[in-house]
């Protein structure tokens, strides 16, 4: 499943960059253990987060993702505290 997968993931950054608010989109791969993926995003507001959480591409993936994952997928939200 992990070339699936992959693709799928991949499959969302060119759509998520255009979205109005989003500053930083990266898809990561870790590398000793290529099943582990991780988004890196950064958002303007926690509103367009929100916003872009309701895009068709992300609830289709969303619908999908225990198909396709060994795991639950677990979001962190964090805040910049330096300049």
């Amino acid at each position: 499943m992990e070339k699936t997968l992959r693709a799928k993931l991949l499959s969302l950054v060119q759509p998520t960059r255009a979205e109005t608010g989003c500053i930083m989109y990266d898809l990561y791969q870790a590398s000793d253990d290529t099943g582990l993926f991780m988004f890196y995003e950064c958002w303007k507001s926690k509103d367009d987060l929100e916003k872009h959480l309701q895009k068709p591409y992300i609830k289709s993936f969303m619908e999908t993702a225990d198909e396709l994952l060994a795991e639950p997928v677990t979001v962190s939200l964090w805040e910049k505290i330096s300049p």
